[in-house]
């Protein structure tokens, strides 16, 4: 008798500490990235027509601290009109998170902090860098865990290929 209810008790915990299984290509993630430093609830389900693309960073990442400025000039050059870049941080003290994003040398991107790692569990963070690629539609087209710098040219590609015709070849000033 004994044996079952510690059975039982053994499971539930091991069912509750696993972490939420990481959204695959094919699928529409989790939909609330958590407050903007706005103060503002980001909802990706007020992308949809959009590229959008969500990292999963820390300061202590190289890979990460490679991507950021990639990312910052890519949504610089293409606009937000056709790119959505969000930058959630993974589960570092606020304050930390804060000095960094204020620093005028930091990439210019829309950063999200997750310091209890909410947002990082409902997506099955367990390593980082982590990249979902979102297509128009609010589809996960492409996603990259554990990458390093090598890998950039090759993500930057699929980006570039997600993005409408006119939206590739529009002169530099007319993003917005």
């Amino acid at each position: 008798m004994i044996r079952s209810p510690l059975a039982a008790l053994l499971l539930l915990l091991a069912t509750s500490m696993a972490a939420a299984a990481s959204p695959k290509a094919g699928e529409i993630p989790p939909q609330l990235l958590g407050k903007d430093r706005k103060g503002d609830m980001v909802d990706l389900s007020t992308q949809h027509g959009k590229v959008v693309i969500v990292t999963f960073w820390a300061s202590w990442c190289g890979p990460c601290r490679k991507e950021l400025p990639i990312l910052a000039k890519l949504q610089s050059v293409i606009g937000h009109d056709a790119l959505q870049v969000y930058a959630v941080n993974f589960k570092e003290p606020r304050a930390d998170f804060a000095a960094l994003v204020r620093n005028r040398n930091w990439p210019v991107l829309d950063y999200i902090h997750d310091g209890k790692g909410t947002v990082s569990e409902q997506y099955g963070i367990q390593a980082i860098p982590h990249m979902f690629i979102i297509g128009h539609d609010g589809v996960i087209a492409h996603v990259h865990r554990g990458y390093s710098e090598d890998s950039l040219p090759q993500i930057i590609d699929e980006i570039m290929a997600m993005l409408p015709e006119d939206v590739r070849t529009r002169p530099a000033g007319d993003r917005s």
